[in-house]
Formats: structure tokens, sequence, C-alpha cells
């Protein structure tokens, strides 16, 4: 079990959910949230990544207001712009990389469909800190020449919420101008918020297996 810790400076006043791994020392791991909010299930995610023997740190951008619908979740993302969610991820990253614990300094970054929007800008903002992504169903724009992470993608066919094929392939021709590697992936028969399992209508539990392992394996690899 994590813990919930604040995220102070200047003008970002927000909260964040640590969860730490046995040993003493470990990579780091920044965890965003979809647009659900900071749910169990986001803090059980940043749980199951420090089992794996990381130090997860998830942000909170919505002040700890959670969704459960759809339409609740539209009005929690429409009071925060996007201008704070970026400011409140690059202080995360700044915190993530202050503890003492965290080696090395290169860390990766996850996104839930909202949440990769934050993810891919810290890729192409602080690309000396950010050494890997992962994006779950989420696309997001802007040039990576400057990017040094390698990325790995899952994505829906068919997705109706955004993260399409055109969107997907667009940010494919942008990623291969940065200088990592990328691998993406498309899981057809499924929806979007299929790897959450608390999403009823849409999960998958075959393919958040298959994503699930992907997933480890990529940032194991990254981060050894």
């Amino acid at each position: 079990m994590g813990e919930i810790i604040a995220l102070v400076k200047d003008q970002i006043q927000a909260k964040a959910y640590l969860a730490m791994p046995k040993q003493e020392t470990a990579p780091g791991v920044l965890v965003f949230h979809a647009w659900w909010g900071l749910n169990e299930f986001a803090r059980q995610f940043a749980d199951r990544v420090s089992h794996e023997g990381f130090i997860a740190l998830a942000p909170d951008y919505y002040g700890g207001e959670i969704a459960s619908s759809i339409d609740q979740a539209k009005t929690l993302k429409s009071k925060y712009d996007r201008v704070y969610i970026y400011a409140l991820a690059k202080q995360a990253l700044q915190d993530l990389t202050a503890i003492e614990t965290v080696q090395p300094k290169e860390v990766a970054v996850i996104g839930f469909s909202l949440g990769c929007g934050p993810a891919l800008e810290l890729a192409r903002s602080k690309p000396d800190a950010v050494r890997a992504v992962v994006l779950f169903y989420g696309t997001g724009g802007g040039k990576f020449d400057s990017a040094r992470a390698d990325f790995l993608g899952h994505f829906v066919e068919g997705d109706q919420w955004g993260a399409h094929a055109r969107k997907v392939s667009a940010l494919e021709g942008r990623l291969l101008k940065s200088k990592g590697k990328m691998e993406f992936h498309t899981y057809p028969h499924t929806k979007h918020w299929f790897f959450e399992s608390d999403r009823l209508d849409a999960y998958n539990k075959e393919a958040a297996e298959e994503v699930w392992g992907l997933t480890r394996r990529f940032l194991k690899k990254e981060l050894s």
C-alpha cells in the first residue's frame, strides 16, 4: 500500500499517490490517470508497478475529485486546463527524481487516455529525464525531435474516444523523428479503457493480461 503525499510549489498545490517497493533503491515511474481521477484503479496500478520493483508516483490533477460516469468525467476534465496539468506533471517529475532512493534519475512515464497528454509532454520537454513512455489508448500532438525515450503504445482497434487509427498513425510519424525506439500494438475486439478492471463495460481480461506482460517487460528492460 502506498501513501498520499503533497506536491507544492508556486501555483502547484496538489497531491499524489506514492508507492514504494521493498528494495532500498529503485527506478522511478510516473503514472498519469485517465479522466476518472486518481481512483482506486489508478492507485492499485501504482501499487502493481511498485511490486515489480519501481518507485511509482501518481499525481492527482483533479484535486481529489473522482468520476464514476462519463458525464461526471467530462465535467471534471472541463475544470482543469492543459497548462495546469502539464505544470503539475513537471512538478511531479521533479519531486520523483528528487527522492534520494530513485536510481537512476531517468524515469518512465505511463499515461492512461487523458494521461497520455502529460506523459508525452514530459518526453518532449524533459528528454534528459524521461527514459521510457507507455501509452494506454491515448495520443498527443507536438514535435518529438528532441525526445530520447523509447515508446510502447497500446491502442484500440476502431477507438471511438479520440485515439483512432489516424491519430495513432500521425503520432507514429512524429515519433519517428525522435531519438528513441517505438513499439505500438493495436488490440482487436477491445474498447477504450479495456485495461481498467473497474470499467465493467470495457474491461477485457485477456487483452489486459497481454498488455501488462508487455508493459512490465518493457519497464524492466528500459530501467534496468
